[in-house]
């Protein structure tokens, strides 16, 4: 399945964009759980094109330069809303080297495991500052229909995923010292 097609087709529901938006757009509130590189979303841009999905027009800014601002057709919409409305199987589990190292700690002298455990602890607990900052712009819960409500939704599973990771680190730092 190509997921980074549904991505631009949602993100062009919302609202006609450039190549270049799109790509800022993985860069900010997408980029949280989902990413995309240039390199990968003008070709994904054709292939909607090709397929009906999305038109373009060009956009001339200054006395030269170009842009295309591509924008979602029925047919892409019908299509966006087709994929959002299907279950999602589990994914099988991220691969993450932190833990795959801490499986084998057991090889570790004391000292190097808290070394490690402490410094995994600091990195997500710059991410949950991180997420917290972003969840400021949110008030209130969003209303469902709104725009802003997968976002507020995605970003507090997050902040979720990412207290509770501090609090396991937190316990195996405190087990390790107590050794």
């Amino acid at each position: 399945m190509r997921t980074l097609k549904y991505a631009i087709l949602g993100l062009l529901n919302n609202e006609p964009m450039t190549g270049y938006d799109i790509g800022k757009e993985f860069s900010k509130d997408l980029g949280e759980f989902w990413n995309a590189k240039h390199s990968q979303i003008y070709p994904e841009l054709k292939k909607l094109f090709d397929e009906g999905l999305i038109v373009y027009e060009i956009q001339i800014s200054g006395e030269i330069l170009e842009k295309k601002m591509y924008s979602i057709t029925e047919e892409g919409k019908e299509a966006f809303l087709k994929w959002l409305k299907q279950a999602e199987p589990l994914e099988p589990t991220p691969k993450d080297v932190f833990r795959l190292r801490m499986y084998f700690s057991n090889h570790l002298d004391v000292p190097t495991r808290i070394h490690l455990l402490e410094h995994q602890l600091l990195q997500h607990q710059e991410r949950l500052q991180h997420l917290r900052k972003n969840n400021e712009r949110h008030q209130s819960i969003p209303p469902h229909d709104s725009v802003d409500f997968g976002d507020y939704f995605i970003l507090d599973g997050a902040i979720l995923r990412e207290t509770v990771t501090i609090q396991w680190l937190e316990n195996f730092i405190q087990y390790c010292k107590s050794l």
